[in-house]
């Protein structure tokens, strides 16, 4: 896999005199900072952050996962530590704007953070993201660990091509995206329109910028393209033939439908554009140790439980199924730098904005 990420030091270790802030009168007047928890590496971490997390008794997540995919994980984590989540659904970018805007006015609902890779960067510009120094973290892929530890990611987001198998041969699949000037493509192709900004712009630079650009204006010029907000709504579309083909689906939630009998399956023209997605713990929260508990289970034993929902994991450790195509691994850092131009530049193409 090819990536852009490289791998950061972890902050500075702190002594083992620092004590966890579960029982302290700063936690129980209200936030806290998470940087004794997050740092600390003594023998006895463990133990501390689950005697601690019980003490706090809950945590609040704010995830963009759907339920059927995050719930689990949850329910997993609730039964073996005893401590209760309240999960706070949203897209990625309501995430991010709620958890800015909470921020800014001195409220800090969120203990933990759970959803894509641009919108923890942009947190993570915003000082809302504590470093976490985990034991986990060596057992994770490079590309897992950010440049700046302040996010790890857990899972990566591939981005592929699904396509309605009662609708299209598999052998009538376009090889290169100039295939779909094909005219037997009108009125049949869609594109995710929120979150696969990132798709299309590593899509553009893969086929060398401006006649990336070019083609897919003369694509939907000819052939159209349909636009539709939300991942899982735009699979089930092809699943149901209303779209029998679209861009910037998340290959897992395919294969998941897939294997549970739906007629829709997924491929990729060229490489995979692979997005890392993650978790954050807040710089300021309620429930220092039970979100640094909720992080470490996400890492490993919430590993599996996402691999059986077939995502691609980052801890090197747990066996699942990558998806087997090349994979173009994308900055999170690029994406939030160029947002503006990205989104300006899909509206362009696929919205007729200008």
């Amino acid at each position: 896999m090819k990536s852009n990420f490289r791998l950061a030091a972890i902050a500075g270790l702190l002594g083992a005199a620092l004590t966890f802030m579960g029982s302290s009168p700063a936690f129980a007047a209200g936030y806290v900072s998470s940087e004794s928890v997050a740092q600390y590496n003594g023998a006895d971490r463990m133990q501390k952050l689950i005697a601690g997390a019980k003490e706090e008794g809950k945590l609040t997540v704010y995830a963009s996962l759907p339920p059927d995919d995050f719930n689990p994980v949850v329910q997993a984590f609730e039964k073996k530590y005893g401590v209760h989540v309240t999960v706070w659904r949203s897209s990625a970018s309501g995430i991010l704007q709620r958890a800015i805007s909470e921020g800014r006015a001195g409220r800090y609902e969120a203990d933990v953070f759970e959803t894509n890779g641009p919108q923890l960067e942009a947190m993570y510009r915003e000082k809302l993201l504590q470093p976490i120094n985990s034991p986990v973290l060596k057992s994770l892929i490079p590309e897992a660990i950010q440049d700046n530890n302040a996010w790890t990611a857990t899972r990566l987001n591939v981005f592929t091509v699904a396509y309605n198998t009662n609708l299209i041969k598999k052998a009538d699949l376009p090889k290169t995206y100039k295939d779909l000037l094909d005219p037997k493509w009108k009125g049949k192709l869609g594109v995710e329109g929120q979150d696969s900004i990132p798709w299309f712009a590593g899509t553009v630079q893969e086929l060398g910028g401006q006649p990336g650009i070019d083609l897919f204006k003369q694509i939907v010029a000819k052939n159209g393209v349909s636009v539709r907000r939300g991942h899982t709504l735009l699979a089930n579309l092809v699943a149901s033939g209303d779209v029998p083909m679209a861009f910037g689906i998340y290959n897992y939630k395919v294969q998941s439908m897939k294997e549970a009998g739906a007629s829709i399956d997924w491929f990729s023209i060229g490489s995979a554009i692979t997005q890392p997605n993650g978790v954050g713990v807040a710089h300021m929260l309620r429930h220092p140790n039970a979100a640094v508990l909720f992080y470490d289970f996400l890492l490993t034993e919430g590993q599996a439980m996402y691999a059986d929902h077939d995502m691609a994991v980052t801890n090197t450790t747990v066996k699942h199924k990558l998806p087997s195509v090349a994979m173009q691994i994308i900055s999170n850092k690029d994406i939030i730098d160029n947002q503006a131009k990205n989104q300006a530049l899909f509206n362009t193409v696929f919205n007729g904005m200008n």
